[in-house]
């Protein structure tokens, strides 16, 4: 498999979007309900140990919000560093009990 850069699966997406008309035909909402469709698929694949299919379903979900974010004129990548910006700097451990203990200040 050829290893591109995000930024070029991402136009690469979005070229695909549009020779189908997904942008700008698709409404952002059911952009929305594709990603959570695709969600539940994933969290079933997790479930079952199916590493295929977790990486398809990782895939999928990640096709619907480049295309939200095409729809609204929204930077995916922006938007992940906004995300990583905000939780950088926090402190604790997550227990084995998936209980996330803060780290004291």
């Amino acid at each position: 498999m050829n290893r591109s850069s995000y930024r070029e699966v991402e136009l690469q997406v979005v070229r695909w979007a549009e020779a189908r008309r997904i942008i700008p035909n698709a409404k952002p909402q059911a952009q929305l309900n594709k990603a959570l469709e695709e969600l539940a698929e994933l969290f079933k694949a997790e479930s079952q140990g199916n590493m295929p299919g977790v990486k398809d379903g990782v895939g999928d979900v990640v096709v619907c919000l480049i295309n939200y974010c095409a729809l609204k004129d929204i930077d995916l990548v922006e938007c992940l560093a906004l995300a990583y910006d905000e939780i950088k700097d926090r402190r604790g451990t997550l227990m084995p009990d998936g209980t996330f203990v803060k780290e004291a200040a």
